[in-house]
């Protein structure tokens, strides 16, 4: 079989990266298709207001990448499962006082399983997307994720997710590249797309405000309440648990003999926890809705390096499994920023072993 007999549907987003990605296997030799997913968007700000990843120019850019490389390309409405995967899954964690990750919910169930799984009703063999990240494959048919080679892109943290059935249909053809080399590498093809920004904050928000979207769609987050200590005595009031995080210090306006932190949310009392530095930090925690990549849970206590935040550096841990679906992690040292609902990701050296969503620090 020949690259020519190998269908790649490409998810497009009309940005820099995935543009690439198509040109790149145009340029293999693999049969490509184009594909743009129409996300539902937030019309409250007044106006019809398109998802960030959809607008009409991103729409415009996708198509003209299309004909460029003389490729097909379609749009897959996919508004109802995304305000259901992902916009009401982000409003109901903030209701639980946690901070979620969308863009893992995102690979989880709207590009690993929604969109792929139309990918492979087309009869493709791959869908291929614009993340830094790469996969590798044994003789034995198991795949692992591995960091992009760009290591201030990498996106294997977000992509922790997906399991042996996805990367076995699944190619990142930008994750072999640094960023500098991917916008050259779109001039070399002549892409339109070449010097475009990269897009930011929260796709689905309007005017990518999440504190005036809140207001809109779970105006109980944005409640004010009391700012307690750990003993329960009450120091101040907060503006609404929604407004805060973990480890956050300037903006409580409450006044303290020393520095105040927020470690921690109580939502049934609608409290915003603070306390000193030394309360902060946090050496284990647990996570839960586990995936590892390989498939097979460690039966064994092992050691790792652990991200607690996407931006985060990895570092050093125990990780112990708690059954199939729960870890805890024991790091080296006191972690400040330990925040339930973040993605707590496992790795061996570039190699993403997996990971979970943080339930709480111990």
């Amino acid at each position: 079989m020949t690259n020519a007999d190998i269908r790649v549907v490409v998810a497009m987003s009309g940005g820099v990266d995935s543009s690439v990605a198509a040109a790149l296997l145009v340029e293999q030799g693999y049969e490509v298709v184009g594909m743009m997913m129409r996300l539902w968007s937030d019309e409250t700000v007044g106006g019809r207001v398109s998802n960030r990843c959809c607008t009409p120019d991103q729409m415009a850019d996708a198509r003209r990448i299309a004909d460029k490389l003389d490729i097909p390309f379609y749009v897959l409405d996919t508004k109802d499962v995304f305000r259901e995967k992902i916009v009401d899954f982000f409003i109901d964690q903030h209701r639980q006082g946690v901070t979620p990750n969308p863009c893992m919910e995102c690979n989880r169930h709207i590009r690993f399983d929604w969109l792929q799984g139309h990918a492979l009703a087309m009869d493709a063999d791959y869908l291929a997307t614009g993340h830094y990240a790469r996969i590798a494959s044994d003789e034995n048919g198991r795949f692992t994720l591995k960091k992009g080679v760009d290591e201030g892109k990498d996106q294997s943290y977000v992509l922790s997710v997906i399991g042996q059935e996805q990367l076995r249909h699944a190619m990142f053809p930008v994750g072999e590249h640094p960023k500098p080399e991917v916008r050259k590498i779109a001039e070399r093809f002549g892409l339109p797309t070449a010097s475009k920004k990269d897009s930011q904050d929260l796709c689905f928000l309007g005017d990518g405000d999440y504190r005036r979207f809140l207001t809109v769609y779970a105006p109980e987050v944005m409640a004010a309440g009391p700012i307690v200590r750990k003993t329960g005595e009450i120091i101040g009031e907060h503006q609404g648990l929604a407004n805060y995080t973990i480890g956050q210090r300037k903006g409580l306006g409450i006044y303290a003999p020393e520095p105040l932190y927020v470690i921690g949310m109580n939502p049934y009392r609608n409290a915003l926890v603070v306390g000193t530095v030394d309360e902060l930090g946090a050496t284990t925690l647990t996570a839960k809705r586990v995936n590892w990549v390989g498939g097979e849970t460690p039966t064994d206590l092992f050691r790792a390096e652990v991200k607690i935040r996407y931006k985060a550096n990895p570092v050093s841990a125990w990780v112990e499994p708690v059954g199939d679906d729960e870890f805890r992690v024991e790091f080296d040292e006191p972690m400040r920023d330990i925040t339930p609902g973040q993605g707590a990701v496992v790795y061996d050296g570039d190699t993403c072993l997996g990971g979970g969503i943080i339930q709480r620090q111990n």
